[in-house]
Parts: C-alpha cells; structure tokens; sequence
C-alpha cells in the first residue's frame, strides 16, 4: 500500500491470543523500532496532493487488538451522540530565530515557554541540521544577537543532561518590538531535518487556533477541517476546548520536564465530566490535551478548570484519569510521549500498532498520518 495513496477502509484481525491490558499497572519498557527516512513525513500534504482531512488514519482499539485502515475523514464515522472530542486551540509560533555569538558565530535560536517574569525557556542550536551534536555549548550569562538588533541573554541552564550536555536554558529575550509583530516578521516555525524546506505559518496551524503561543504545532489536531467539526457536532458529539501552549520536542533521555502554559475552561470541565459519568468517551486530540486535562483532574478523575504552568508527564506507573481514547500522531522510538500512550492503551498493543503502521507504511512527525486509539 502506498502512503500517500488511495487507502481502503480494511479492517485487521486481532492477534491471537489478545487480551484486554492494565494500562496502569507495571513498568512498560519504552517503545523501540526502527524507523527509515522514507516513513518520516517530508513536506505537509497539501504538497502531496492531499487535503488536510485526507492523511491516513489507523483506527485501533485497545481492549480487543482490531485495526482499521482508513482516511481522516472517516473520523466522525467512529464516534457516537455524547462523546466528547477534546482540542487544544494553541496556535503555532514563527519560534525559531538567527542567533549569532559575540564571535559571529551562527546559530539558531528556538523560543520554547515563556516563564512568569519574563523569563523564557530557549534551546540554542547549531545551524547545521544534520549534525550529530546539534545543542551549541553556550556559557551562563552569554548573550546572543538576533535580527532587528534583539538580544537574549542566556541565565542558566534549564538542566544538565548526561556527558555535561545542555539542551534547554533559562533566558531573558529584549526585543524592538512586540513579541508576535517581531515574530512575524523575523521568525520561521521550528523544523528539524526531516522536513528539508521552509514551509509558510499557515501549515503549522490548526483550523480551530485562536491564542498563539506553542513552539511547536499541537500536530494531532492538523487534519481537521471546519466540515468535520461540523459533523461532528451534527451528530451530537462535543468538540470541547483547552490550551495548551507546547514547548520543544520530546525530552531527551534523563531529562526533567519543563514547563508549559495550560488554561481549562469551566464549560470544558463540565462538557467532559458529564461525558465521563455518562460512560462515553473523552477524545483527548494529542498529547497535549492530554497533559491539561491530567494536571486539573483528581484522583477519581473528575476535571477542574484551571490555568497555571504544568510539568507533568503521564507514565504507565501514574495512569490516565480521564481521556480512555486519543487522537495522536505517529512519534518516533522511545519518544517520551510514547510513555503517555502507554498509559492509555498499554505496551503490547503500541507495539501492536507500530508494528502495523511500518508495515503499512504510514508518514510520522507533524506532516504524517494520525492513529486513533479507541477502547
């Protein structure tokens, strides 16, 4: 089957043997596999051909093991009157400037959270996107320059990894002008190797954006477009909102988290609340989503609206107390937010899926295709 293809609704047994997992219980060993360049999604669809809404979508739930191959937009197809499909309505940032050192040295500077107290959390890169030790050795109180004649001046490091390494800093950002005016016209979206071209803003926001402020696109949620939205909502499934503003990447391996700006509005605790006692079905649209309903939920799970700074991760150890089902993007092997997957739907059936989606030839990262996991 071709990726980027015509791709038939096809319907994949179980394996045997298949049992219904405890996806809070244990230590699950981190998801690895091998992933070749030709899988890892180049250029957005549209400059494949494709609508937004006509990405792969891989349908798999995990009490039972089954797989469904199909289009993104058959997604309305899988969701019943009551269910509630929760989004994160961050839009994407121009997060990534020119940075230079004292010396003229280029670099690339990526905005990643912006603190309380003006403060930011920043990863300095080395310009060269292929290199094997992408993170530039910078030195407390340095300060780089940006376009415009902005300056950031590196605090401290956010953590220091294995070998003395540093990825993220605390820094203090002085710019000329308002920060999304000076964006605009000064920055560019974050893109990494994989997606050798520069693409406009436009392709790194979701149709229902309406707060800038993620470093990286809330990707899950790329393939909808107004007319699913209304779809859905015609046939009596919520479409409940939160936002989350998302910082850079997955952690490194041994690396803390960092924090993130999350608001839950009143009105989407009550929407999910009501869906959870009614024993239907919380769509949490990425991992995002996931992680702001976590933060404001108890330990029965219900949700409280709330907004602050969150650092949490979600492990197969802690579980999840909310979302039994989730829309999400492919990520890439021992991805910490496969640990959150794991959680909802349990080590043997990702490995399950994974294995399927290879095989299938499925696109991964922001551009790619999306899984639905369902109980």
């Amino acid at each position: 089957m071709i990726a980027n293809g015509p791709v038939a609704v096809r319907p994949v047994a179980p394996r045997k043997n298949a049992s219904r997992p405890t996806p809070a219980a244990g230590n699950l060993p981190m998801l690895d596999f091998t992933l070749t360049p030709e899988l890892e999604a180049s250029e957005p669809p549209e400059a494949r051909g494709l609508a937004r809404d006509a990405v792969r979508l891989m349908i798999s739930h995990y009490t039972t093991d089954t797989l469904t191959h199909t289009q993104f937009h058959a997604f309305p197809d899988y969701l019943t009157a009551g269910d509630v499909v929760v989004i994160n309505t961050s839009g994407t940032l121009n997060a990534a400037l020119a940075a230079q050192r004292a010396g003229g040295q280029a670099l690339e500077l990526h905005l990643s959270t912006h603190l309380p107290g003006d403060l930011w959390v920043v990863e300095v890169r080395q310009p060269d996107k292929g290199s094997t030790a992408p993170f530039y050795t910078a030195t407390a109180g340095e300060t780089l320059t940006l376009p415009a004649g902005a300056t950031l001046t590196l605090h401290a490091p956010h953590a220091t990894l294995p070998g003395g390494r540093v990825r993220l800093w605390l820094a203090s950002l002085h710019l000329p002008a308002p920060l999304h005016a000076y964006l605009t016209e000064h920055g560019s979206p974050i893109h990494y190797n994989y997606v050798p071209q520069s693409w406009p803003n436009s392709y790194y926001q979701t149709v229902y954006a309406t707060e800038p402020g993620s470093a990286e696109m809330p990707s899950a949620g790329r393939a909808f477009t107004p007319e699913i939205i209304t779809r859905l909502v015609a046939q009596g499934v919520q479409v409940a909102p939160l936002l989350l503003h998302t910082g850079v990447a997955s952690l490194e391996d041994h690396e803390p988290p960092y924090e993130e700006y999350y608001r839950v509005p009143a009105e989407t605790a009550r929407l999910v609340n009501a869906a959870r006692e009614a024993g239907q079905r919380v769509v949490a649209v990425g991992t995002t989503v996931v992680r702001a309903l976590e933060t404001v939920a108890d330990r029965q799970g219900a949700v409280h609206p709330g907004a602050g700074f969150t650092d949490l991760i979600v492990t197969p150890e802690r579980g999840l107390r909310v979302a039994n089902a989730m829309l999400t993007g492919l990520h890439e092997p021992r991805a910490s937010h496969l640990a959150m997957l794991a959680a909802l739907a349990g080590y043997a059936h990702l490995r399950h899926t994974y294995a399927e989606a290879v095989h299938e030839r499925y696109l991964w990262h922001e551009f790619g295709d999306l899984h639905l996991i369902l109980p």
